[in-house]
């Protein structure tokens, strides 16, 4: 039902998120966990497993008519059929890497994807007791621990240079630099999961390159918010990332604020 009213659907899916991280925190261990490997050679958890289900099963009461495409199942085989072109795009546990050593980024992803583009969006982290989330079209919020929702926007980059998030895991530090070669940097900080797409959403930094895979739930609900904050995310010749692709993984993007922010360019 494109035009549906979204903000009234952004309190049970926080809800839903959370209930999705409190399963998380029941596995987490400061000093680390046992994983399994998945075909393509990616970590997987318990924890992994476990919130996924929690939200599938939240989806269905909550939106029985919307397919849920989910890393874990689709990891499997098991993805629905999104023709319609509306579907929700789940990643329960970002970052395992983090979460398996004990790191408290990782975040829990929901996101609603219509006509290839993400609508929606709400990223939990479940250490911090924080969610992000946004409609676009509507604006973004912060809710903390006490459950407060207050706005978020994306910022002017500073003149005295840049914050630059980069993922910890992934990162590939040659390309990076090489990338941001000639542009004003101020700060390089090295974090996991979706939160780099919320430090931007926040105005906490102004951009984030990623040369290295990702696959679309890694992004969307991230994607979403950026976007409903005021900002930007689109492959690095300035083309839309879109959703629902065969196969479901993304191409290199670049996410920013509310300027247009260009490597090599001295931000405004």
């Amino acid at each position: 039902m494109p035009g549906t009213d979204l903000i009234p659907w952004l309190d049970p899916l926080t809800a839903l998120a959370r209930s999705a991280g409190d399963e998380i925190l029941r596995h987490f261990r400061p000093g680390g966990i046992a994983a399994d490997s998945k075909a393509d050679g990616s970590p997987v958890t318990q924890a992994d497993r476990a919130a996924e289900a929690v939200i599938e099963r939240g989806l269905a009461a909550f939106a029985p008519a919307i397919p849920m495409v989910g890393e874990e199942a689709a990891g499997v085989g098991r993805i629905p059929d999104i023709g319609g072109g509306r579907f929700w795009l789940v990643d329960p546990l970002d970052g395992t890497k983090d979460f398996i050593e004990g790191l408290g980024e990782f975040t829990v992803n929901i996101a609603l994807i219509e006509d290839g583009r993400p609508v929606l969006g709400v990223v939990h982290v479940p250490a911090r007791g924080t969610v992000y989330r946004g409609v676009v079209g509507r604006g973004a919020g912060k809710l903390s621990g006490d459950g407060v929702a207050t706005p978020i926007a994306t910022r002017r980059a500073p003149a005295s240079g840049l914050t630059v998030v980069a993922s910890r895991s992934h990162a590939d530090r040659a390309a990076l630099d090489a990338f941001l070669d000639g542009t004003p940097v101020a700060e390089t900080r090295s974090i996991g999961s979706s939160l780099k797409l919320c430090l931007v959403a926040a105005g906490e930094a102004d951009l984030y390159p990623r040369h290295g895979r990702t696959m679309e739930w890694d992004v969307a609900a991230g994607h979403a918010v950026v976007v409903a904050a005021g900002g930007h995310l689109t492959t690095l010749d300035g083309r839309p990332v879109t959703y629902g692709k065969p196969g479901f993984e993304n191409p290199p993007f670049l996410a920013w604020g509310a300027d247009p922010v260009r490597p090599g360019r001295r931000a405004a």
